[in-house]
């Protein structure tokens, strides 16, 4: 087993450090040139476009899941184990700097997920819930290339409903564990079994169930991590001032305290960054595709402030509150034991159990968020009904698998298998990026003009594959109904 990890590792870590990385940061810095800095100028627009109220079909039903149903399903799958034990090994192995890198990969990676979620949105097309979408979805439909958009579904499917979910739940099996003292050998044969039959019950009712339960969770989820981070950040502010400086200082390799080089910093800090933010990575579209809304670009600019709820708030708390607890990270443990030790030594024993809560929560709305985004894969590669099912009924089994897993293997697989999903997708919206940004030009234009953006086929006649969008709208006050549904 350890050759096998070694081996995934080594092969994992060549693909992100000569492939991945440098196409990554190009390429984001790229659409960041190019859209204006779309992530940072149109920030007042995410929080608007937020709230919007969802389109309604000729009979006064939503179309689709609303923009912030849609936002809580990426939310779901982004707000995870990533935000809580991926810092803790960020920074166990790159030390505090780290964390600059990851800030500032969530910002080039906002432009990203700007261009990848739009693009979602573009090409999406009709199902019997709604709509579904994604980055294999734009492959065939904007780049004519189906084969590509299999290849990325296979990708997809393997990496998140199957390699992250394990690792979600693996992470909720060792910290109930480590609450009960870490001897107990049965306990994470319960928690599978548990977790499975929860899992189970929410995802055999399709999106609009997994919509009603991620909108319900996803918030008091995030809101409780954050008071409890807060807490410990208020009990330790003395160490804050100290805390910023580490971050900078040792972004670039001065003053390691753990003996990183400036690689093995970066490195850590894009790749945990991107596990947790999602930004560029080709998973976000999917549940942003799913959504009803009146002009593409809305749901581009909703998954990029996606980002940055998941990286700047969420992330960045985890990060003080093992900051301000271990000044010492030389023979610090990585993953979800390093936060542990760092609330329990500020709290008190009983934090472990508030902790265990957290994290289900956090990691069980994440596996819900990777069930959907393969099932919206499923569904483009075959629509036999007995294939969804089958898909649905393993998924179960891998959460009761990944509890009593070996973390490391998962954790170096999911990394591999991220690297190459980045990769193809990177690929497609590199190429796609300016059917994207004549979207952005169209909403700006009618913005200046003081109307809420509405998009229709017929504003870009020259861009082909789109799939819905239809030309023929009726507005009833804020609401956009539609008449007709028809294919190019």
């Amino acid at each position: 087993m350890d050759a096998i990890n070694e081996f995934v590792l080594s092969g994992g870590n060549l693909l992100w450090t000569w492939i991945v990385l440098p196409v990554l940061v190009l390429l984001g810095l790229y659409f960041t040139i190019r859209s204006g800095v779309v992530q940072f100028r149109l920030i007042p627009e995410m929080f608007r476009t937020l709230t919007d109220r969802t389109p309604r079909d000729e009979n006064g039903e939503p179309q689709s899941v609303s923009a912030f149903q849609a936002f809580t399903i990426s939310a779901a799958s982004r707000v995870g184990v990533g935000n809580i034990a991926g810092v803790g090994t960020a920074i166990a192995i790159g030390g505090p700097g780290a964390i600059f890198w990851m800030w500032a990969m969530a910002f080039v990676g906002g432009a990203s997920s700007f261009i990848e979620s739009t693009l979602g949105q573009l090409y999406k097309v009709r199902d019997k819930d709604g709509f579904r979408g994604g980055p294999a979805y734009y492959m065939q439909h904007g780049l004519k290339a189906r084969w590509m958009g299999i290849v990325f579904a296979v990708i997809l499917i393997i990496c998140f409903p199957f390699a992250f979910s394990s690792l979600q739940a693996n992470t909720i099996s060792a910290t109930i564990s480590s609450s009960f003292g870490g001897e107990v050998g049965w306990i994470p044969w319960v928690v599978g079994v548990a977790l499975a039959i929860l899992t189970a019950m929410v995802v055999f009712g399709g999106l609009r169930r997994i919509a009603s339960v991620t909108q319900a969770v996803v918030p008091a989820m995030a809101l409780g991590y954050l008071l409890l981070g807060l807490v410990i950040v208020g009990m330790n502010i003395e160490a804050l001032p100290g805390v910023f400086a580490s971050i900078y200082t040792e972004a670039f390799g001065f003053n390691e305290v753990v003996g990183a080089t400036i690689g093995v910093i970066i490195m850590n800090g894009v790749k945990r960054g991107m596990f947790s933010n999602e930004a560029g990575l080709g998973s976000a579209p999917n549940a942003g595709a799913s959504a009803a809304v009146t002009h593409p670009v809305k749901q581009g600019l909703v998954q990029t402030l996606g980002v940055y709820f998941d990286t700047f708030l969420v992330c960045s708390i985890t990060a003080f509150i093992i900051l301000v607890s271990t000044p010492d990270l030389a023979n610090a443990a990585q993953g979800i034991g390093l936060t542990q030790n760092a609330i329990v030594s500020n709290l008190g024993e009983w934090s472990n159990v508030l902790l265990s809560i957290i994290i289900f929560l956090l990691a069980f709305s994440s596996i819900l968020g990777n069930y959907y985004y393969g099932e919206s894969n499923i569904e483009f590669i075959t629509t036999n009904r007995t294939v969804l099912q089958s898909y649905r009924t393993l998924v179960v089994l891998v959460i009761l698998f990944g509890s009593v897993a070996s973390a490391d293997l998962i954790w170096n697989t999911a990394d591999g298998i991220m690297g190459l999903m980045a990769l193809v997708n990177l690929i497609a919206i590199g190429l796609l990026s300016g059917v994207a940004f004549k979207l952005l030009r169209d909403y700006t234009q009618q913005r200046r003009e003081g109307r809420d953006p509405v998009f229709t086929r017929d504003r870009l006649p020259e861009v082909t594959g789109i799939q819905s969008w239809i030309d023929e709208l009726s507005v009833t006050g804020p609401l956009q109904v539609v008449k007709r549904e028809s294919r190019r």
